[in-house]
């Protein structure tokens, strides 16, 4: 379902828009946290189809679980729910275990759709971490959603991925810090990149 899925988007991306992704190469093998800017849902979609063959796991608000259909399909895309209102310990339960099966979780720091720079939340920072794997700094620019009147425009949507940032050079406390500092200017820096690219 997520591979079908997945090369449905990309197929549909290519056609109405000039979609490319730079920095591909950057991607580890398996097991990673990509962070990337969230602007509307498209970005959403264009990250997902951007880091194939690889597969992502997103967080989904937990109320469109509820209804057990969007619930089964969304789990079919790997996505998994989340209480954004009471974030606890055990929503971090699955991505964490995820990424220490090998593999990938999505998330966006600004946790909500937002335009232009945003405080960066410490949740990428968090599981990487925790599930020692390498974070990705992502960077998307395109329009934020599908709209009508943009298909036959073929606007620009460009996926940038930077270089991963291994937590397991950052060990004692003073170091977490010099990590997330790292990720912050990291990410920071690819999107001021991928505005001018």
């Amino acid at each position: 379902m997520y591979s079908f899925c997945a090369y449905v988007v990309y197929a549909f991306l290519r056609l109405f828009y000039r979609f490319k992704v730079v920095g591909k190469e950057n991607l580890p093998s398996s097991g990673f946290v990509i962070a990337c800017n969230h602007t509307g849902w498209l970005d959403i979609l264009s990250l997902a189809v951007g880091i194939l063959p690889h597969k992502v796991n997103y967080m989904a608000k937990k109320e469109l679980f509820e209804n057990r259909f969007i619930g089964w399909f969304l789990s079919k895309l790997k996505s998994f729910p989340v209480d954004r209102d009471n974030p606890g310990p055990s929503s971090l339960k699955i991505p964490i275990r995820r990424l220490k099966n090998g593999e990938n979780v999505g998330i966006f720091p600004s946790g909500t759709r937002q335009q232009g720079e945003v405080p960066l939340k410490r949740g990428a920072v968090f599981l990487a971490e925790k599930a020692r794997v390498p974070l990705v700094p992502a960077s998307y620019q395109g329009p934020p959603a599908i709209r009508l009147a943009d298909l036959f425009r073929r606007k620009e949507i460009t996926v940038m991925i930077g270089k991963p940032i291994d937590p397991n050079e950052y060990k004692d406390s003073e170091e977490k810090d010099a990590f997330a500092k790292k990720f912050n200017e990291a990410f920071n820096q690819l999107n001021y990149q991928s505005r001018d690219h």
